[in-house]
């Protein structure tokens, strides 16, 4: 096989002109998958499927059936489409002795049962049983494909040791030249640069996305190519070679939706959080309105609700998503349980706050990396400072920020600064303050981080006031007081603001002002917003 697809393409079409024939039409759907010919795959599989299933041959029936749900699954989204095939090709391979059929079957629906359902221990059973039955059948593309899909559900389940040993030794086989099939060496280029992606190993990725592309790029492999550049575009967003990320990002999404339109939705995920983090919350809930209502995208949803101070919203979306995520999904489950502490600290809720940190303390020890473990010290210093406990606070986030600086990360190193800085404004370390909120905002200005910059100023007038803050009271205010962000609504409708214009200024989307408004008018017993700015003043509130 040269990857010459357009010739054989129509060398196919030829033969089948003369005489329809099982192999042709198989042949004919293999040339159009690696020519995004969404059309003619399905149409030149299921003839195949048909006239196979004529033939009485059952075994190559169901080859064509697991790649039927594959691509039901890649080109359309249609998860209970690709189910039923997958059960169809069970059904024919019950009675039939180990073949690599049976293999390939195992290996698809272990890595599908991972990639969608997200959950690695049924995909780690799965793939064991390929292993076992490639190796019975003599073929090492399906072992290593096999192999590759175990060590990325045992990366997704907190082993992460144990699977990248795994993703190494089939990645020393590629380079070796052990494989022959196209797919199964880009899929598994593919599952090591998403186990690299999930526990922030980036080194690895860098080499492995490399080749990968050049791989992609020699044999014309598009939908790779594009889910390759996807995933490099985190390490991007994690490095803050945030120009990079974009122009990587634009482009798989542009690819995808050509070639695979309902893979497209990882790419998305990651644009809308680089949208997120620049502070241009409206593009990003834009992009987020593309998203399945599931998975990945209730978290990119709770934490948009977050930024727009709205963790009520946040806590339901968060909530969800670790509700329909296995127990046992332990990486996945850490990015939700980060951002539960976080909500239930903005709410006041201790008890939630505590739960979820507890667990993510349990991951944390399991998994035991770098980012995870900064990551745990930020939603421990984050809980800490709202219940007051500003010196525990102080410790976490500078533990925080040493591991997230090791880790090559400069937002969220630029993020923890600026929350060692209220820690120790709260303990009456004003100049040391001021000091680290310089050195966060500078990181993140050079970013171009529009919202945490903003925060980050308005952080640094409070600690430049004579009083120190008060992390009892910085989040929230008292029933019936106006809270630190509705104070700073009522200014900007004192300065003759519209609820856009104040939006803007805010970083805060329009609905978001309207209820802040809302709230406003019902705690000062009013009924205009020139009222409000009236008695405001009368207080001193305003002052």
């Amino acid at each position: 096989m040269r990857g010459a697809w357009t010739e054989a393409r129509a060398a196919f079409e030829t033969a089948l002109r003369i005489k329809e024939f099982p192999e042709a039409f198989e042949g004919l759907g293999t040339a159009a998958w690696w020519l995004d010919l969404a059309d003619v795959v399905f149409d030149s599989r299921a003839r195949a499927y048909r006239l196979y299933m004529a033939r009485g041959d059952r075994a190559a029936a169901a080859r064509v059936a697991v790649w039927l749900a594959w691509d039901s699954w890649a080109f359309r989204g249609e998860n209970v489409v690709a189910n039923g095939w997958l059960q169809r090709a069970r059904r024919l391979l019950e009675d039939h002795p180990p073949c690599a059929e049976r293999a390939w079957l195992e290996v698809r629906e272990g890595s599908l049962c991972l990639l969608e359902e997200g959950d690695p221990e049924r995909a780690l059973s799965l793939a064991h049983e390929g292993i076992r039955i490639a190796q019975t059948a003599g073929s090492i593309d399906l072992e290593m494909l096999g192999r590759a899909v175990a060590g990325l559900a045992l990366v997704a389940s907190g082993s992460v040791a144990d699977g990248m040993r795994i993703l190494d030794e089939v990645s020393a086989a590629v380079i070796a030249g052990e494989l022959t099939d196209r797919v199964a060496i880009g899929l598994c280029g593919c599952y090591l640069i998403a186990a690299c992606e999930r526990v922030r190993d980036f080194e690895r990725a860098v080499q492995w996305c490399r080749r990968l592309k050049e791989f992609c790029a020699k044999w014309g492999l598009r939908p790779l190519f594009a889910v390759c550049r996807t995933q490099y575009a985190s390490i991007c967003l994690w490095r803050g070679t945030w120009g990079e990320a974009e122009q990587e990002l634009c482009a798989a999404s542009e690819e995808l939706a050509a070639c695979r339109p309902a893979m497209k939705g990882d790419a998305l995920v990651r644009l809308a959080e680089l949208r997120r983090r620049q502070g241009r919350l409206a593009e990003s809930a834009a992009i987020v309105e593309q998203l399945a209502p599931h998975g990945a995208g209730l978290l990119a949803r709770a934490r948009l609700a977050l930024d727009c101070d709205d963790p009520g919203g946040a806590l339901e979306l968060i909530e969800q998503y670790l509700r329909h995520l296995p127990i046992l999904n332990r990486i996945d489950r850490a990015s939700g349980l980060e951002l539960a502490v976080q909500a239930h600290t903005d709410l006041r809720g201790w008890p939630g706050a505590k739960a979820a940190l507890d667990q993510l303390r349990e991951i944390a020890a399991i998994v035991g990396t770098i980012p995870l473990r900064a990551d745990l010290s930020f939603a421990s210093g984050y809980a800490a400072m709202g219940k007051g406990n500003a010196n525990e606070a102080r410790l976490c986030f500078e533990d925080a920020c040493e591991m997230y600086t090791r880790s090559g990360a400069p937002f969220e190193t630029g993020r923890a600064r600026i929350q060692l800085a209220r820690a120790l404004g709260a303990l009456g370390r004003g100049n040391a303050g001021v000091e680290e909120l310089c050195r966060g905002k500078a990181i993140l200005s050079g970013l171009n981080a529009g919202l945490e910059v903003a925060r980050a100023e308005k952080l640094l007038s409070d600690l430049l006031l004579p009083h120190s803050i008060d992390p009892a009271n910085s989040q929230k205010a008292e029933p019936g007081e106006l809270t630190g962000r509705e104070i700073e609504v009522l200014r900007l409708v004192a300065e003759g603001l519209s609820n856009d214009s104040i939006a803007q200024r805010l970083f805060l989307s329009e609905h978001t002002v309207h209820r802040h408004l809302a709230n406003i008018l019902n705690k000062l017993d009013v009924p205009t917003r020139a009222a409000a700015v009236a008695q405001a003043t009368r207080r001193g509130l305003l002052a």
